[in-house]
């Protein structure tokens, strides 16, 4: 059989259609990788620019002429303070970007330094929560780890520095004297303003980017996961009602891809299986039919017994209003609900005379031993009840369960009375057949007790139109 395909409907196409756009939201998001990369690239350059502008800037100035200026606020009018001062003033001067040039020196404090010569004190002063920056004014170094490691090696800010004096990248080097002490470090701020736009458009790009691919793999996977799974959902289901014995099931699943071509081969193969169930279930009951009718056949009192009993069963549930297809039903489980006397020995089934009690409690296991050669058969638990349960009595006091009233399955309620009457009406080894008029009036006198009262009311209109 040739299938045909359309351009969007086969499985393996919409599995493509997903592969190319995860495909894209990749090269999105390699994209923006890359753009990541170069941001951290720039980065990297800008400090390396700011290590090499430090570093200049710490050989111009005059160590010794640094060291002699006063860390006092007296210190900002002395002539080396001026002087060096004025140096700052002009490395200051060479780059825009340039916000502040400042030297500071340790002191007994491995995280509290000091100023010496920041060319711009004030400037540094007008918040009044900001801290001065005069000779000597002290300051806290402890948040600014490349600043202390310029006290080997020149070195720059490793992240941007967002405090009092605005959003900072800082460059630092070392001053060294003669005999090549670190006599003080040289600090360079730039404004890193742009740096922090870039920074945060990057962020805003890559919650974008991820809200889009959240957003499209959420709908993709919506839109593909409901074409998918769904059929799968229904032939999950399908596959468990067949297990179940509902092999009049069939699965329904539209369209002209792989999985509607696989529900169709589950149709055909839930008939197969079915025509093939009904054809083992057919042989299998004729053989069960026969072993019933070979129980009569070894006595002609009760031969026929079973068929008049499904015969009667049938007209009554037809009386009552129950579907014709049921009551077919209950007619071919009729036939076989005294199979359960093939576990009776002969010499107790044909005895002249009524049983013993210990044969009658013998007798009264027919119907649990009936059961259990037909569940083989009759997967249906209805059909089973019908043959344990037609000896159950409708005020509790049948056999082998005991039960009541409505607890009896009311097809094996319908077998029930057919059963009496028609063992009422056959002569017996041990008695003489009572008639058809006593029969009645038996099933009417024990209506309400032994029988269902609606079950003796609609055969008793059956057997008045007889």
């Amino acid at each position: 059989m040739r299938y045909s395909h359309s351009l969007f409907g086969g499985f393996r196409t919409k599995v493509t259609i997903a592969f190319v756009l995860s495909l894209f939201l990749i090269a999105s998001l390699s994209n923006f990788l890359i753009y990541k990369y170069s941001y951290n690239s720039r980065f990297m350059q800008l400090r390396e620019e700011l290590e090499l502008v430090a570093q200049t800037a710490a050989l111009s100035i005059d160590e010794d002429m640094l060291m002699r200026v006063p860390l006092n606020r007296a210190g900002y009018d002395s002539e080396e303070y001026r002087i060096i001062a004025e140096k700052l003033r002009k490395i200051k001067s060479a780059d825009s970007q340039i916000l502040f040039v400042y030297t500071m020196a340790r002191t007994g404090d491995d995280n509290i330094w000091q100023f010496v010569v920041d060319p711009e004190p004030l400037a540094r002063s007008k918040r009044k929560d900001a801290s001065t920056s005069y000779p000597g004014d002290k300051y806290d170094v402890s948040r600014f780890p490349e600043m202390k490691k310029a006290l080997q090696v020149p070195s720059a800010d490793k992240k941007l520095v967002e405090d009092e004096w605005g959003v900072t990248i800082s460059g630092y080097a070392p001053i060294r004297d003669s005999s090549g002490k670190t006599v003080a470090v040289i600090g360079i701020d730039m404004s890193a303003k742009k740096v922090r736009d870039m920074e945060r458009e990057l962020n805003r790009r890559a919650v974008f980017v991820l809200a889009l691919g959240i957003f499209v793999a959420v709908i993709l996977g919506l839109l593909i996961g409901k074409g998918t799974t769904d059929p799968i959902k229904k032939l999950e289901e399908a596959t468990q009602r067949i297990s179940s014995g509902d092999f009049k099931y069939r699965v329904d699943i539209r369209g002209n891809d792989e999985i509607s071509r696989l529900g169709k081969a589950f149709n055909r193969m839930a008939e197969s299986i079915s025509e093939s169930r009904k054809a083992l279930q057919d042989y299998f009951y004729r053989i069960v039919q026969t072993l019933a009718r070979s129980i009569e056949a070894k006595d002609t009192y009760t031969k026929g017994h079973s068929d008049r009993v499904a015969e009667y069963a049938r007209k009554i549930a037809l009386e009552m209003g129950i579907a014709e297809e049921e009551a077919d039903m209950l007619k071919s489980v009729a036939e076989l609900h005294d199979i359960g006397k093939l576990g009776i020995e002969e010499s107790i089934l044909n005895k002249d005379g009524k049983p013993t009690p210990e044969e009658w409690e013998i007798i009264k296991e027919h119907p649990k031993t009936g059961e259990e050669i037909l569940t083989p058969v009759f997967l249906d638990k209805k059909k089973l009840a019908i043959v344990r349960s037609h000896h159950e009595r409708y005020d509790g006091k049948g056999y082998p369960d005991g039960l009541k009233g409505d607890e009896i399955d009311i097809l094996a309620q319908i077998v029930s009375v057919a059963d009496s009457y028609d063992a009422m009406t056959s002569k017996r080894a041990y008695r003489d057949s009572m008639g058809k008029a006593a029969a009645i009036e038996e099933l009417v006198k024990h209506s309400g007790t032994q029988f269902n009262p609606e079950v003796v009311e609609a055969f008793i209109r059956v057997l008045g139109r007889e």
